[in-house]
């Protein structure tokens, strides 16, 4: 039986590829809704991306649910402050006036997750605003929360700041409303979907399937390659947020332990780092497991062979 998914994120292309991924395995994941919560760009453009990536797939039917346009408590423009008003492939324009859902996505999240007839999967790969929020004014929903699934923060070094991942910098108080709110979580950080990366050989081979949302996944991959190339050195850009919908079918690919996790609030020189105990020396509960190992090509196997249902 096919687990029921949410989908929490702001595409950007990485949570794209999550999402074409999603959509490619119905057999496995039986997508409920897409929220959207601002951050890679202003929430217009999140909403709006979302649906061309459901439209992309074939699948326009697919509810897409716009939530917070901006961080719960810090003064923060996200998109325009960090990367600039930017679509999918790259170029600047204008905000889209795309009609949004009449529900907030933070309303649908806390009516969704509390009627849900077994308990629901979140994937969360954006900013966790939306979230938080939730769990906030619904504490309980916990319990009928199955597993998180988070892309974001850094043991070690962070893309966005020194110390921070962008996720977690973008909204830190609400990555800690997430982290401490006691639901099962698993945590893939930069650490891990470093070691993930969009060769040319990979990005061949999902070319080579063919198909449209194939070919604009390699293209999107390609063009989003760019950035870590030139800043890491590396041979391709990082395949971030499609790691937990990856672990989500096959786990076999991760291998990770359960560690204390806070994220930092007060210290602007580190805002949002996620502090990991990786010596349990610390009082709060060892309740967080930590993805530490990832075969990427069985990843990228796992990509090309669900792309080509689409």
């Amino acid at each position: 039986m096919a687990r029921p998914l949410i989908i929490d994120c702001d595409p950007g292309v990485d949570d794209a590829i999550a999402i074409l991924l999603t959509l490619a395995s119905s057999d496995d994941l039986d997508l409920q809704a897409i929220t959207t919560v601002a951050g890679n760009v202003p929430l217009d453009l999140t909403h709006s991306n979302a649906r061309k990536i459901c439209e992309l797939a074939g699948h326009p039917e697919v509810k897409v649910y716009a939530g917070c346009p901006r961080p719960m408590l810090r003064v923060l423009e996200t998109a325009r402050e960090v990367h600039g008003k930017t679509g999918l492939d790259g170029t600047t324009r204008p905000e889209p006036t795309m009609p949004l859902q009449s529900q907030h996505a933070v309303s649908y999240l806390m009516e969704a997750i509390s009627n849900a007839p077994e308990p629901v999967t979140i994937a969360a790969i954006g900013p966790l605003t939306n979230l938080a929020l939730a769990f906030i004014q619904a504490p309980n929903l916990v319990e009928n929360i199955a597993e998180i699934v988070i892309m974001g923060g850094a043991i070690t070094q962070g893309n966005i700041t020194p110390s921070t991942e962008f996720n977690f910098y973008v909204d830190p108080h609400a990555a800690q409303v997430v982290i401490s709110s006691g639901a099962p979580i698993s945590l893939f950080t930069l650490d891990l979907t470093h070691k993930v990366i969009s060769t040319p050989e990979r990005l061949a081979a999902i070319r080579a399937i063919g198909t449209k949302p194939a070919i604009a996944a390699a293209d999107m991959l390609q063009f989003y390659g760019q950035f870590s190339m030139n800043r890491y050195g590396t041979p391709g850009g990082f395949l971030h947020d499609p790691c937990p919908i990856a672990y989500l079918l096959k786990p076999e690919l991760f291998e990770g332990r359960l560690f204390s996790v806070e994220v930092e609030t007060v210290s602007e020189i580190t805002m949002g780092r996620s502090i990991v105990d990786l010596w349990n020396i610390t009082e709060p509960e060892a309740n967080i497991r930590v993805m530490e190992r990832v075969d990427a090509d069985g990843v990228y196997r796992l990509v090309c062979d669900r792309l080509q249902r689409l």
